[in-house]
Parts: C-alpha cells; structure tokens; sequence
C-alpha cells in the first residue's frame, strides 16, 4: 500500500481482501512510535461511545506514521460480535513502480472467512458442516456458502480494490 494511505484506506483494503461487506464496525490498534503508546484509530462517531471510542481518526492517521522497520505490526478488529481479528503486519518497503495501480494484493492462504458467520467457532462449525453432507444443516449451510465454497481456495488475482 502507498506510504500516504490512511487507516481508512488500510481498512478497505481488508474489506476487499475478506470479500466483507463493511457492515459492522472496526478499529486497529497500533502503537505510536512517536509516543510509544497503544493507540486506538477508527472511524469517528457517537457508534463508538459504547465501545470506549477510538482516540485517532483513521481518516487523518497515515499508514507513514506508524508503520516502521521497527514497529511493523497493528491489530484490526472488525465485528465486535464476531470479534474478527486480523493481524496487519509490515514485510517490507518497496519504491513505489510507474504504471502499477495499488494497493496490489501478492499472496493470502485460505478462503475468506464469510461475514456473520460467528466468529471463529461459528466457522469452525459451518467447516464441521460440510464435510458431513447428511448434518441437518449441511444444506442450508451450502446454499449461504454457494456450491462452490472451497475453505482452503485463495487466488490473489481474484481480490480486487
């Protein structure tokens, strides 16, 4: 991703990549190199109030102020019902290439995890019900998932921002 890009632009770049709807609300957490603080950056809102509120606005954070060789890595959270965590963490710095749009998914693992799925047990349950074609839910769990839901698939050509 672009060194200008904001926190806002890092949380649609997940969205693409999980094939996610940006239903539910989010936050990362990173720690401030400037202070050395654990800094909450999210959407600005009365949505948050409940949640303690992010301090940092993702609109005004940029990626080039907390991602360094030295502090490489952010939790996002996404779905605090689902309590999806992802972890975000900085490989290295590339020169930016003429004529390259980004951001530009490279490698991922796995098929992206269905939103409103239930958080990771819930998963784990649907992965349960498919490999089990006479399970009372096998069909309506195919039907939601599409026929052809493959859980291990991940082609990198098919993200798209």
């Amino acid at each position: 991703m672009p060194e200008n890009y904001t926190f806002l632009d890092l949380h649609k770049a997940i969205q693409a990549v999980m094939d996610w709807e940006d239903y539910h609300l989010h936050e990362f957490e990173m720690v401030n190199p400037k202070t050395g603080m654990l800094d909450k950056i999210g959407a600005e809102g009365d949505d948050f109030d409940a949640f303690g509120g992010p301090l940092v606005s993702e609109k005004k954070a940029k990626l080039s102020d907390y991602f360094t060789l030295e502090n490489k890595e952010a939790l996002y959270t996404y779905d605090f019902g689902d309590n999806w965590q992802v972890k975000v963490r900085l490989e290295k710095i590339l020169p930016r290439k003429e004529g390259v749009e980004y951001p530009i998914c490279t490698a991922g693992k796995r098929a992206a995890v269905p939103e409103d799925s239930g958080g990771v047990w819930g998963y784990e349950e649907m992965l349960e019900v498919l490999k089990d074609s006479e399970h009372e839910e096998y069909e309506d769990t195919v039907l939601w998932l599409g026929d052809d839901f493959d859980p291990e698939y991940f082609d990198p050509k098919d993200v798209s921002f």
